[in-house]
């Protein structure tokens, strides 16, 4: 009498291509995928006075210091778009850009317990944190929202145009962007834990190379000497596109969008290569 044949319905190898990202484990674990991304949300704001609220505190704070010190006192001109809408534009784009990459570079340290100890695709833990900030994200798009409809109310020249349609491309490339970023600084901080410090404090710096408190025609007309390495940021053809589309002001290029597409795509592809090599032995360096 033969045995039944054996049937399993998962296999973990040790070793495999580089190129093979296990996209459809990544689906069938989509359940765990929507329960980091609830944890990561919860998290926020379990036990404070505030809750969810914070979410809206900190971009209002910030685009209040913003107005006061680079439009009242450096009288930085925004492209006639009213001050507190131009720097919460870019507050929210870069916000979404930087907690992707901050955590992302973090994911193998921050979660070293629980990677060393229960199988499921790795790549769902950086993709739960783009998702996790996606949520915060809209929450201050509700933000901007009301803060652009008050100013449409009251007559402002701003004129929301079809370049708004872009707006889902804008947050993919964005979300691509910090994502990729993200994965190939958590690789290397496995063996070189310094690069973690270099994150913390050379982020918030890289805020100034894009044009978060400043737009591009600005830096054009009076830094055109420098202004080539603003221009070829990524991030600048973003948060410009997506400033245009919305107010009708600003500056626009799809030579400069198309070249921040194709940097995000490299980028992702590189960061999600190196992620899916040093997952397989991040437990033994990190």
């Amino acid at each position: 009498m033969t045995e039944p044949e054996e049937y399993w319905d998962l296999e973990i190898k040790p070793a495999g291509s580089l190129f093979d990202l296990k996209l459809k484990d990544v689906w069938h674990y989509r359940d765990l995928l929507l329960l980091l991304v609830r944890r990561d949300f919860v998290s926020f704001y379990k036990q404070t006075v505030l809750g969810p609220l914070w979410f809206f505190v900190q971009p209002i704070i910030t685009i209040l210091v913003y107005n006061l010190i680079f439009s009242n006192l450096a009288g930085i001109k925004t492209d006639g778009i009213p001050g507190p809408l131009f720097y919460l534009a870019g507050t929210i784009m870069w916000n979404y850009f930087a907690e992707c990459l901050t955590k992302t570079s973090t994911v193998f340290k921050d979660n070293s317990a629980m990677l060393g100890k229960v199988y499921f695709p790795r790549l769902i833990m950086p993709l739960s944190i783009v998702f996790s900030n996606l949520v915060k994200f809209g929450v201050q798009l509700i933000l901007f929202i009301i803060l652009l409809g008050y100013y449409l109310i009251t007559d402002y020249p701003i004129a929301p145009n079809a370049y708004l349609l872009l707006f889902p491309l804008l947050i993919i490339i964005i979300a691509a962007l910090g994502l990729g970023c993200g994965m190939i600084i958590s690789a290397i901080t496995t063996k070189y834990r310094d690069l973690s410090f270099v994150v913390s404090f050379g982020v918030p710096l890289l805020m100034y190379t894009t044009t978060v408190i400043y737009p591009l025609s600005e830096v054009i007309k009076k830094y055109s000497g420098y202004s080539w390495l603003i221009k070829f940021n990524p991030l600048t053809a973003i948060i410009e596109t997506f400033r245009y589309g919305f107010f009708g002001q600003g500056s626009f290029s799809w030579e400069l969008l198309l070249y921040s597409t194709f940097f995000t795509l490299v980028i992702l592809f590189t960061g999600v290569v190196i992620f899916n090599k040093v997952e397989k032995t991040f437990v033994d360096t990190v």
